[in-house]
């Protein structure tokens, strides 16, 4: 398995449950996972120690796709998820396995990703680029709190 590893910290102003939960909810992932510029369409998603999924980001620019599956390793909830990650296309080969580990802070949860096996293929600078927008979307996703009280006209 290639070494190749990034390691992304973050703090998000919004509880551990609400950032958890964006890592397993097939609809929040959708709204928040794909960098800039991509989509993201997830096929299924069984968010249960061996559970596996199977997503795909599509370029929107070019119409190029790539998809991605793995099993879930670790659910710790709201705390942990540990999971690993194979590209479909045999130009990426191995298994990754990210690692993610929340800690409740005062101002909202602490964000720790390591991302473990990345294809030798793919540059690391690229990875950080893609989580770093990845999680700007996410605190934007998270940090929202929306009633669901209908506005007053």
């Amino acid at each position: 398995m290639p070494t190749n590893t990034v390691r992304l910290h973050r703090v998000i102003r919004a509880p551990a449950e609400r950032v958890y939960r964006a890592f397993l909810d097939p609809e929040a992932l959708v709204k928040w996972s794909p960098p800039n510029g991509f989509t993201c369409k997830v096929h299924h998603l069984e968010a249960n120690i061996g559970g596996t999924y199977k997503m795909s980001f599509t370029n929107f620019s070019t119409g190029h796709s790539h998809s991605f599956g793995g099993e879930y390793l670790e659910l710790v909830p709201n705390a942990r998820i540990r999971y690993t990650d194979k590209f479909d296309d045999p130009g990426l080969p191995g298994m990754m396995e990210t690692t993610i580990v929340l800690t409740k802070v005062s101002c909202g949860t602490e964000l720790n990703i390591v991302q473990e096996g990345i294809p030798d293929v793919i540059p690391l600078e690229g990875c950080y680029l893609g989580w770093r927008e990845s999680l700007a979307l996410l605190a934007e996703f998270v940090e929202s709190e929306i009633s669901d009280a209908p506005n007053a006209a």
